[in-house]
């Protein structure tokens, strides 16, 4: 599944207020809350798996890249979130660096082939300098949102064309 499919406008959030890691991973939460993705009464349901995944082993990639995830048998569909920390968050990144990416997910717990297919696209569409630069000066959710369909709809043609050449 594709970032731009998973996101739309209610689950951007382009300056976040949080200055920890586990302060960030509720407001992202909130988030999925206030845009009815998520009913209240699981928020604990994803809230904890989503914790207990981030104590066992932090989720801190490097380039200033947070991927919070985890997965509960409660909900049906993926769903994520995504905060931008001008100031950064420590997430424990692996290039010790802040975090200024955070992009919450959260997936049934059946599926996981998802779940790791997702992880890595969105992964490796983030490795992009130009693109990660694009996100942070972006103005509001929605530019946000264009930029990461137009990225994703470039990566994936690029691809094609290689393919078949």
């Amino acid at each position: 599944m594709l970032l731009g499919e998973i996101l739309h406008r209610g689950v951007i959030k382009p300056e976040l207020a949080a200055q920890e890691k586990y302060a960030a991973i509720d407001e992202l939460i909130e988030l999925l809350i206030e845009a009815k993705d998520l009913p209240r009464n699981l928020r604990d349901a994803v809230r904890d798996p989503v914790a207990a995944r981030e104590r066992s082993m932090s989720t801190g990639m490097e380039m200033g890249i947070a991927l919070p995830h985890g997965s509960c048998d409660r909900i049906e569909n993926m769903m994520g979130a995504l905060g931008i920390s001008r100031k950064g968050i420590d997430f424990e990144c692996l290039d010790c660096q802040p975090a200024r990416l955070i992009l919450l997910l959260v997936l049934p717990r059946h599926e996981f082939q998802v779940h790791v297919r997702t992880l890595a696209g969105i992964s490796h569409l983030l490795q992009e300098t130009t693109f990660r630069d694009a996100l942070m000066a972006a103005e509001d959710a929605n530019a946000i949102l264009k930029l990461i369909r137009s990225e994703e709809q470039r990566s994936i043609f690029d691809g094609f064309r290689r393919r078949f050449k």
